[in-house]
């Protein structure tokens, strides 16, 4: 029976053997509680024909509960000095494939054509730096990958963000952008003591679900999505306010901009977190009409 990587001691034996010092800039927390591992990989719903690309491996210890269960790891580290600790800790398992890149600056794509044409279904299962949270969530679903879904581990109040319903103070442009493309749900809390080293606040396990279509449709969603992040630039103000400063024009434009509103059945004396996603659909593919 091979060893958890993930306990107090193995992992403090490995980074000792190595001389490895944590890197603050690279946001490196790793876990030392197997269950933890383990339940993260069971809301993945893993399977031996699933194949995995995992998001900064560390030491191996996600990794390694992933291979057991997976058919193929595809691991994207960014720092070289974990290649010789990942070279060991991972070598009794075949099915693991570690590239030494960021993963922002990948051709995931490419990645997922070479790695994994004999897998059936594609998840990405990562414990996710938390300073590229936002940055690489929004990559993997703007390059519109054949992906399942994202189960990630990250800062609780990101995760709170992006399960977020209207009318919560959680809820902005980062909830509608994630639950654009999939369903989003947060299925763990895990407390920062299972973390070497400690981080200062607590993390969760979120869930996305990526949706066969968008959850609405909309003429241009680059605008819909212009629309969205305008709509919070000041939460305080109204969205009437929001859009007349976003719009090229806005002011010589105020009138058209409380017409559409007012046709679209949205006041505008509303706050831009009280807006549905729907309401939002509508709201962008009226004012394209007026803006363009």
């Amino acid at each position: 029976m091979i060893k958890d990587i993930a306990t107090p001691v193995r992992t403090k034996a490995i980074l000792e053997k190595y001389g490895f010092s944590f890197k603050k800039s690279l946001g490196q927390n790793f876990l030392i509680e197997p269950n933890v591992l383990s339940r993260i990989v069971d809301h993945a719903n893993v399977t031996d024909k699933t194949g995995v690309i995992e998001i900064g491996p560390g030491i191996g210890a996600l990794t390694e509960q992933l291979a057991r269960r997976a058919k193929k790891v595809v691991a994207f580290e960014i720092d070289k000095r974990l290649l010789p600790i990942l070279n060991e800790t991972l070598s009794p398992y075949e099915n693991i494939t570690v590239i030494h890149q960021d993963v922002l600056e990948a051709d995931l794509k490419k990645a997922i054509e070479e790695n994994f044409s004999d897998c059936e279904g594609i998840m990405v299962v990562a414990n996710l730096p938390y300073y590229v949270t936002t940055p690489i969530i929004m990559k993997l679903l703007e390059d519109k990958l054949p992906l399942k879904g994202i189960v990630v581990m990250l800062q609780k109040e990101v995760a709170d963000r992006i399960s977020a319903s209207p009318s919560t103070k959680e809820y902005g442009s980062l909830s509608i952008a994630v639950q654009y493309y999939t369903e989003a749900k947060t299925v763990m809390t895990v407390p920062k003591t299972v973390f070497v080293p400690q981080p200062n606040v607590d993390s969760a396990i979120i869930r996305l679900l990526v949706r066969d279509k968008p959850t609405v449709e909309v003429e241009d969603e680059d605008f819909f999505f212009q629309i969205v992040r305008a709509s919070f630039a000041q939460r305080r103000k109204t969205l009437l306010n929001n859009l007349v400063h976003f719009i090229p024009n806005g002011k010589e434009l105020k009138a058209k901009i409380e017409e559409t509103l007012e046709h679209v059945e949205v006041d505008g004396k509303r706050r831009g977190e009280s807006l549905s996603i729907e309401e939002f659909a509508k709201l962008s593919d009226a004012l394209a009409k007026v803006v363009k």
